[in-house]
């Protein structure tokens, strides 16, 4: 697997590359045996002999998903200046991390030890971006993050890292594709720190292909009257695993997670999140929602901590999946984990197939059976999509549906 790898020249803290390679050299790849993966299997990772390559894209038609956004595209990891934005914004500087000096990046807050991939991304780092947003900054434009797969058995370890100051609004959108590419694996980390009264919105679409992998974790940490979205749309990729961990550290906090995912062929998506909720008075809201179809499996893990201080919290948390045949599968397992008594919290998780009788319902009215069940999907998944506030994102999203799938939202 790392045959193929030069080890990262990105001017990272010293004790993490240490750390890092000491991690890769005393640990294997996750198995099923651990709990954390228990349904979701990485050997083949193992078996690639990847290399990071330097590919080039000819048009970014297919991959622009906001058309007024300032852009910064990434193919294999690597920055393609030529396809990017050259005016940044007021209030917000944003680098690669390839062109920051030294002491420009802050120490880690990705936890390396026992944490393969995180481990992979920082020893082998290819590239990334660091977004500042000044305190009090209003940034009207989106930005917009690219990431295209090319070439056979190519790794992207790709790192995002983004401070939004005190009392600042932004949002970020994050677009992962492919073009042409075969066992190719992205493996991605961010770290976001979410400033006092901070407003952060972060969209991300993954659209990649069957034959890609892809594994991903953001390490979040929510400071004073902070509010934090993202909203995650996972549409293709044939091994896809986001981890979501968010540290709610200052009081009145608003953190909500809201997620989709739409499998077909053999397709696995796993989401893992976690919310550690450390002061009190803080709200959390989680919702995703899953269509398999075929032979896909779907894997939702959501964690809620509430610790012995963090009185006064209200954490919300509902996983709901549609199976579209007796082949595919998912496993559900939201929880929490209470350590205060002054707390209102719920989770909930439901899965089962398409109600034939109001499929027979819409039928009796004109509809085909076809577009009877797009109709019942639609609707159903609807309620995710309907927490996107960016109209550009939505209706990108509605046109890849379309294409995968044959929805139409018109």
């Amino acid at each position: 697997m790392l045959e193929g790898l030069t080890p990262t020249t990105i001017l990272l803290d010293e004790k993490e590359l240490n750390s890092a390679q000491d991690t890769l050299a005393k640990n294997q790849l996750p198995t099923t045996r651990m709990e954390a993966w228990k349904y979701t299997r990485v050997a083949k990772l193992g078996k690639t002999n990847y290399t990071s390559s330097e590919e080039t894209v000819v048009s970014m038609d297919a991959y622009r998903i906001a058309a007024d956004a300032t852009t910064f595209v990434f193919v294999n990891g690597h920055f393609s200046e030529e396809l990017s934005s050259d005016e940044i914004p007021a209030g917000v500087s944003i680098s690669p991390l390839s062109a920051c000096m030294e002491g420009e990046i802050a120490s880690t807050n990705l936890v390396l030890e026992g944490e393969i991939f995180n481990a992979l991304n920082t020893a082998f780092l290819t590239d990334g971006i660091l977004i500042d947003i000044e305190a009090k900054a209003t940034v009207e434009k989106p930005v917009q993050i690219i990431h295209v797969l090319k070439g056979e058995a190519t790794l992207s370890n790709f790192k995002t890292i983004i401070n939004a100051g005190d009392f600042s609004k932004a949002g970020v959108i994050q677009g992962f594709f492919a073009e042409d590419a075969d066992k190719a694996f992205a493996n991605v980390t961010s770290e976001i720190s979410v400033g006092t009264n901070a407003f952060l919105t972060i969209d991300k679409i993954q659209y990649e292909a069957e034959n890609t992998s892809h594994i991903s974790t953001e390490q979040v940490s929510q400071e004073n009257d902070s509010t934090f979205t993202i909203n995650t749309i996972t549409l293709n990729g044939g091994l896809v695993r986001n981890n979501l961990n968010i540290e709610v550290i200052g009081e009145n906090c608003e953190t909500n997670l809201n997620g989709a995912y739409l499998l077909k062929g053999k397709q696995h998506v796993d989401n893992h999140s976690v919310v550690d909720h450390k002061v009190p008075n803080c709200n959390s809201n989680e919702l995703y929602k899953g269509v398999i179809d075929d032979k896909g499996t779907a894997v939702f893990n959501g964690k809620v901590f509430v610790r012995p201080d963090a009185q006064k919290i209200n954490a919300f948390q509902s996983n709901g999946n549609v199976l579209m045949t007796d082949d595919a599968s998912v496993n559900s397992k939201p929880e929490l984990e209470i350590y205060a008594d002054d707390v209102k919290c719920s989770h909930g998780s439901t899965t089962g197939q398409l109600d034939e009788e109001a499929v027979f319902y819409l039928r009796a009215r004109g509809l085909s059976e076809k577009s009877a069940r797009k109709l019942m999907v639609s609707a159903f998944i609807g309620d995710v999509l309907d927490k996107i506030e960016n109209e550009d994102v939505l209706n990108f999203t509605h046109g890849l549906l379309k294409d995968r799938f044959g929805w139409d939202f018109e």
